[in-house]
């Protein structure tokens, strides 16, 4: 396999229809071995997830910055953990696909994907409410633009297996963020709430579901920002997760679905409710597509 063969004429093609692209053996069995949580998959979510690498890497363009060439093996490995979210997710729709490659639908905003050697430092500008503009340096694992391309640094996503422990995940923190950012408007920013399946938890309507995600998320999150502050300022205890979850709504989104994915059993630990709640997003396809059983789409 050659990624850069991968984007070939059939890549236009609907999905539905389109052959499903190889990966070498020895390419994926390598990927599978050196990210624990993948090894962790049943056969049968390993199998589905290697179909949905296969298109990904179809679908997308990799670029290395200050000349950094992206091998297959980067690109799969890139491509096994962004897709992972994916696997049994529903549509952006709402709408539960019995054709589970139609996930990549929460990618569909972007082509590109940028991958630094090393973390990037970003130009940042804000105007506070007096109309006072600040601009500062910011060091950058990673980033998701709305509508635009994700960068990645090599040196953080070599790393998945060893930061797996600590719920780390650069590569799954940058694409929730795109699952996040569907459906907003141009100038807007994402909220940690992203659009959810039909029938979330039972909930009776789209408006109920709405509110008990957005419940369950703000409890969860106030605790979190409690527990950094207790431990920044009085030296209590830190919490497990990085402090980063703090700044922000979407970033405690981003994070904690960085644990949920590469180390769910301390997860379920530390924010059961969120695991439910977390369950009903990305595990919302019918226990029948779960299990391998797939319909003509």
């Amino acid at each position: 396999m050659v990624h850069t063969l991968l984007r070939s004429i059939q890549s236009w093609l609907p999905r539905r229809i389109r052959p499903t692209p190889t990966i070498n053996d020895r390419l994926w069995n390598q990927t599978v071995h050196t990210l624990p949580f993948l090894a962790e998959l049943s056969p049968t979510s390993l199998a589905q997830l290697r179909v949905l690498c296969g298109h990904f890497l179809q679908e997308k363009e990799f670029h290395g910055a200050h000349g950094l060439k992206i091998t297959d093996a980067m690109a799969l490995n890139i491509a096994a953990q962004a897709c992972l979210p994916l696997l049994h997710v529903g549509l952006p729709s709402g709408e539960i696909t019995r054709n589970p490659i139609q996930a990549l639908n929460w990618y569909s905003d972007f082509v590109g994907i940028v991958v630094q050697p090393g973390a990037a430092v970003a130009q940042r500008e804000v105007t506070d409410g007096v109309g006072v503009v600040h601009r500062y340096s910011e060091v950058l694992a990673g980033e998701a633009m709305d509508r635009g391309p994700i960068m990645l640094s090599w040196q953080d996503v070599a790393r998945a297996a060893e930061l797996a422990p600590q719920g780390k995940n650069v590569v799954i923190h940058e694409f929730v963020h795109k699952f996040d950012m569907h459906g907003i408007q141009r100038g807007q920013s994402p909220d940690g709430a992203p659009p959810l399946p039909i029938g979330f938890l039972d909930k009776p309507n789209a408006a109920a579901a709405r509110e008990h995600w957005r419940s369950v998320m703000q409890a969860a999150y106030s605790q979190f920002c409690e527990s950094v502050a207790m431990a920044e300022r009085f030296g209590g205890e830190a919490p497990w997760l990085d402090d980063y979850a703090a700044t922000h709504p979407a970033e405690f989104f981003a994070v904690t679905c960085e644990a949920y994915f590469v180390s769910r059993e301390r997860f379920a630990h530390e924010f059961p409710r969120l695991l439910q709640l977390y369950d009903g997003f990305f595990r919302a396809a019918p226990a029948a597509i779960r299990s391998g059983v797939h319909y003509p789409p």
